[in-house]
């Protein structure tokens, strides 16, 4: 198995671990955490895509990244907004 395979296996695990936490309610959907693991797992199937050519899986999962970037800072930023409040 090549490096990159690994890092296409870490990647799918990650996703397929949030949506399970996300749907048995160990995780929610405005959580770094499942964000984290969203990015996570899109940086690893963008690598593992971009290597063996496969350029509609890099699309989608750099998207997915991207979405889970921006709602890491949307998150923060709430966050932030919230702290300041007190």
């Amino acid at each position: 198995m090549s490096i990159f395979q690994i890092i296409g296996w870490v990647g799918s695990i990650s996703y397929l671990a949030s949506y399970f936490l996300l749907s048995t309610d160990r995780l929610k959907s405005n959580s770094i955490t499942y964000q984290f693991m969203n990015v996570l797992g899109g940086i690893c199937l963008v690598i593992s895509a971009y290597e063996s050519n496969d350029n509609p899986n890099l699309f989608t999962n750099l998207i997915w990244m991207l979405i889970g970037l921006a709602m890491i800072f949307v998150i923060l930023k709430k966050r932030r907004k919230k702290k300041n409040k007190l």
